[in-house]
């Protein structure tokens, strides 16, 4: 499952358990992305945070199968199979179109996006891909190219924010070995009105 050490929801204890209960999902899964954290289980806290406020928030303007879309962009440019498979099934059942989002796997893994995507979202595309694999390269002119398709900048931060969450759980799945054994994918937190409720459906 991982290249270090892991506590499993039956043999956790105090802090961790406490904290395990609180994102479990059914048979009290605890996604291995999640589950990595357990010797640091304060940063399991962090993890969850930033991942419920950047994508399941009910502030957040773009539709959660858009967000989960660019995470399963960002993460098929890191090479992380496991983020990629979980938010792929994430964003098939936000989206309800199957066809869609067999679509869009497609055209993810054929680099063909620009053939399927509006200008306007594909544009958001090539951010993500720049932000990813360039960021030092990073101009002010590639958000006023985002301005000038129409997005304002409450949604360049918002997929901002998107963005660079998937780089940093691809990088914690990919840096510790993480993967999908025993899980069932695309879970997520389903309450977008409470900010601590991490429970997985």
């Amino acid at each position: 499952m991982s290249w270090i050490k892991v506590i499993p929801f039956a043999e956790a204890t105090g802090r961790l358990k406490a904290i395990y209960q609180k994102v479990k999902g059914p048979k009290d899964q605890i996604d291995n992305i999640l589950s990595i954290h357990s010797l640091r289980p304060h940063t399991l806290i962090g993890h969850m945070s930033l991942y419920k406020n950047a994508l399941h928030h009910n502030q957040n303007s773009f539709p959660n199968w858009f967000l989960e879309f660019l995470g399963t962009y960002t993460s098929f440019i890191n090479r992380c199979d496991y983020c990629f498979d979980h938010h792929y099934e994430g964003m098939r059942r936000f989206l309800n179109d199957d066809d869609k989002a067999a679509n869009l796997r497609m055209h993810i893994e054929q680099h063909s996006l620009d053939s399927f995507l509006s200008q306007k979202e594909y544009a958001m595309v090539k951010y993500a891909q720049n932000l990813t694999l360039q960021p030092g390269a990073m101009q002010e002119s590639q958000i006023k190219v985002l301005k000038e398709l129409g997005y304002d900048d409450g949604e360049i931060l918002e997929a901002n924010q998107v963005i660079a969450y998937f780089n940093y759980a691809n990088r914690t799945v990919l840096g510790l070995g993480v993967d999908a054994g025993g899980e069932v994918l695309g879970m997520s937190p389903k309450n977008k009105d409470d900010e601590d409720s991490w429970g997985h459906e």
